[in-house]
């Protein structure tokens, strides 16, 4: 799986980013693990949201995500310098993952540099000084930090400007095969050099010593066109290896042709919903965030209690060198202290500095840095050498108690640590009883089986209404919806056969999935309708938002459904799977079950309960539950406690 942006997908973001040209910042979000939003204003399209996510992708979101409400400092800076602002341009540096986003300012233009490589960054830029980021580096040949001189990373090879000529001489050299060069050397990457060579019909593992002209140029050609198709001509499309969304690319790749493709509108649109369900490891990783926390907490104790160690020591051994140089300590004291009451400041300083081993002197503060056993040593040249080493011994002491108290607060630390993961070795424990059952396709919306085996599936948000419908409401199917705003979209599979049981069973579970549960309605009304129904195309003067459909026609209603489902254990197809459905049905085909209302209270320990009582993991109970709390009213087939 794709886990960052390659040139080509930042290249494609990049030309459909030009729509933002001319358009005004509105304002500017940062939160989390290194996410920025812009919100912009464009003229005729309403708000926009440019995201760049986890520091990683960067595309035009379809729905702006849940932001903080307080602004962090990078975003407070960030609003006040370019909030308002027109976006001039929109440009990749070179073919690197680096845009620049050049904003007007009433002084001179500002840039908002996203980096994408390296952890990712964003840098605001004016003047050619850097005036903010979000991330501070440093490197032997570059600093990014506020008031840095601002420099772009060395460029690399770009194939969008290279001529023939030029590609010769970037890849002719090369003691590689064919992939690599094109991976490295004309700066294509893995997949896209796999992709020049698929085209090409060279085989990628073929040394370019072994290429003649002929063959190097038909590679030109082919990268050429590759190139030209994202800048000029894209088709957006995310690939799907059975059931799980693997890669996505701003245009077909031949290189993916043995799995399913499916075009989108847009290669923003593509990016966003591959980020939004990719799992990579990272995400897959159980991690407890506390848990994280204590480990930081320990590290930075234990840095402390080392750095306070190291200054008690060297502070002792600043007294002790006043006493293994106890004449000459003395005699420079006595010196300095006579003379400091005949002379100015001035004289003072200049007499000290002929001292050779006078460091320093601070008039100001009768102060002298003298050198004794090749250390710097602080004296007070009012004072005699013991009164100078009773001081620094104190400073010792002072040091070593803040680092026994230091060790105090370590041993607590890791003792919370030690409990903590005791906590999460035993809830492991419990989990690794509960196996998740067998996932079939239909698991990325919410579902149930009906009375006459009938498959319905539900939205779960406003994209996957619009994905549901777009990719499975067919012909012979039935759409259904319940009759409160915001509802999401119900899909009953060949529902032109549905009996009176199954229509109802599908209306019951659209109410129950919808805000009549969290408002805890009682009961209310939903309707079906025949798919030619359904449309996405606006009237003139409509307006329909995402996830939205308009209903035209008659529409079949089905009144006095109640707000209640039932979470049970059933066969499907050889499996065991637990499935929440309307309460009738759940009764005729489960043994084990219990029946749920909503209610007021908090469902965490009812879903943590539940999952144990049915042996599945927690997050497999809690994706195919109605939005909101819940009480059992009623259970049965379980053992009692």
């Amino acid at each position: 799986m794709k886990k960052e942006m390659s040139t080509f997908d930042v290249r494609a973001v990049v030309e459909e980013m030009q729509e933002l040209v001319g358009s005004y910042v509105d304002k500017v979000f940062h939160w989390g693990d290194g996410n920025v939003l812009l919100r912009i204003n464009v003229q005729g399209q309403g708000k926009r949201e440019l995201f760049f996510k986890r520091k990683k992708w960067l595309y035009l979101a379809q729905e702006k995500p849940e932001t903080p409400q307080m602004p962090s400092s990078f975003a407070s800076f960030a609003r006040k310098q370019i909030g308002n602002s027109r976006i001039n341009s929109v440009k990749q540096v070179g073919f690197d993952r680096i845009v620049d986003v050049e904003l007007s300012s009433k002084e001179s233009p500002i840039h908002l540099i996203f980096e994408i490589f390296g952890g990712g960054n964003v840098l605001l830029v004016s003047e050619g000084r850097i005036l903010n980021c979000i991330v501070q580096k440093s490197w032997r040949h570059r600093q990014v930090r506020p008031g840095a001189e601002h420099s772009m990373p060395a460029g690399r090879f770009d194939p969008i400007q290279a001529d023939e000529e030029g590609f010769l001489a970037a890849v002719k050299d090369s003691d590689s095969d064919l992939v690599r060069t094109l991976a490295t050397s004309a700066n294509l990457g893995g997949q896209y050099a796999e992709e020049v060579c698929l085209r090409s019909g060279i085989e990628k593992n073929t040394m370019i010593s072994a290429l003649d002209a002929r063959s190097l140029s038909t590679v030109y050609r082919e990268m050429r066109t590759l190139i030209d198709e994202v800048i000029d001509s894209r088709s957006p499309t995310v690939y799907n290896d059975g059931d799980k969304l693997v890669d996505v690319s701003p245009v077909r790749l031949k290189s993916n042709a043995s799995l399913e493709q499916d075009a989108r509108d847009s290669f923003s649109i593509a990016l966003d919903e591959y980020v939004s369900q990719l799992q990579d490891e990272e995400e897959k990783a159980v991690i407890d965030p506390h848990l994280q926390k204590l480990e930081r907490r320990i590290e930075s104790q234990r840095e402390t209690i080392h750095n306070y160690q190291e200054e008690a020591v060297a502070f002792k051994a600043k007294a002790d060198s006043i006493y293994t140089n106890y004449a000459q300590v003395t005699e420079l004291l006595k010196v300095l202290g006579e003379q400091s009451r005949k002379l100015d400041w001035g004289r003072l300083k200049t007499g000290a500095m002929k001292i050779p081993f006078v460091r320093s002197i601070d008039p100001s503060k009768n102060k002298v840095v003298a050198i004794l056993d090749e250390m710097d040593v602080p004296l007070d040249y009012r004072e005699g050498p013991d009164a100078n080493a009773s001081v620094l011994y104190q400073k010792g002491k002072d040091i070593g108690e803040k680092s026994k108290r230091a060790e105090l607060a370590l041993k607590e630390t890791e003792e919370q640590r030690d409990r903590r993961l005791k906590g999460l070795a035993k809830k492991e424990a419990e989990r690794s009883d509960a196996k998740p059952t067998k996932q079939f396709w239909f698991e990325r919306y919410k579902w149930f089986i009906s009375s006459s085996g009938l498959l319905a599936m539900c939205g779960r948000d406003a994209k996957t209404n619009d994905q549901l419908v777009k990719k499975h409401l067919k012909e012979n199917d039935v759409y259904v919806h319940a009759d409160v705003h915001g509802a999401p979209s119900i899909v009953l599979k060949e529902g032109r056969d549905a009996n009176e049981d199954d229509l109802r069973e599908a209306a019951n579970f659209a109410l129950a999935q919808s805000k009549a549960w969290t408002s805890c309605f009682a009961e209310g009304a939903a309707y079906w309708v025949n798919p030619d129904q359904v449309s996405k195309t606006p009237q003139p003067g409509e307006f329909v938002p995402r996830g939205a459909f308009i209903i035209r026609g008659k529409r079949n209603y089905l009144y006095h459904l109640p707000v209640e489902l039932a979470v049970g254990e059933v066969d499907h197809e050889g499996s065991r799977k637990v499935m929440c459905a309307p309460t009738s049905l759940i009764k005729k085909r489960a043994k084990r079950f219990v029946v749920i209302r909503p209610s007021k209270e908090k469902r965490g320990r009812q879903v943590s309960n539940l999952a144990k009582e049915f042996s599945v993991p927690e997050e497999e109970l809690a994706r195919i539950l109605p939005p909101g709390n819940f009480d059992i009213v009623e259970r049965k087939g379980f053992k009692e406690e």
